[in-house]
This record gives structure tokens, sequence and C-alpha cells, in this order.
């Protein structure tokens, strides 16, 4: 089976194309695909890990043209900065976009 095992950095992205047994599971794919030593960082007992942007298990199994997206964790809670922006006054606006000086 093909699959494809995803990670992205603020500036960087991975895509590795692989084939694995039909049977394998998620983890086995991301060992077979040498991410893990491309990126040390990734711990996959605490990363949240998903197929096509659905979180999933780490004993799934895959099946043929499976995209693996492993996440990184988040650095700013989306709630918190909402709030900080409401007390600081500012409001997100829909359908403008911003102009860079």
């Amino acid at each position: 089976m093909q699959i494809e095992v995803a990670y992205a950095l603020r500036n960087t992205q991975t895509l590795l194309e692989l084939e694995v047994n039909e049977g394998a599971t998620l983890k086995q794919a991301i060992k077979a695909s040498g991410i893990l030593d491309i990126y040390p960082q990734i711990n996959l007992s605490k990363d949240k890990i998903g197929i096509f942007g659905k979180i999933a298990k780490l004993d799934t199994i895959l099946r043929d043209k499976d995209r693996i997206e492993i996440y990184r964790p988040l650095i700013a809670d989306p709630k918190a900065v909402r709030k900080e922006r409401v007390a600081q006054g500012k409001k997100m606006r829909s359908g403008k976009k911003l102009e860079l000086c």
C-alpha cells in the first residue's frame, strides 16, 4: 500500500511517501518512514497523530493512499489569545486584508 507521512514546522514541511504492507498500523508506518530520525522532537506518546485531519490512535490499521499527519503542540491557547485581543480593544475582522507597512 502507498501512504504518506506529513510533518510541518513553522518554515518547513516534510511529506514522505512510502510503501507499507497491508495491515500495517499507524505507528509501524511512522517508524518505517524514518521521520523520527529526521525530527527527534516528535514524541509519539505526547504528540497528536491523525489521518487526513482526523485524530487517530497509533494502533489504527492503515488503508491504501492514507496520509498520516503528525501534529505539533499549540504554542498559544487560541481562546486566551482572543480574550487578550478583546481586552486590548482589537477585534478580528473577517474578509479584510491586513496591509503591511
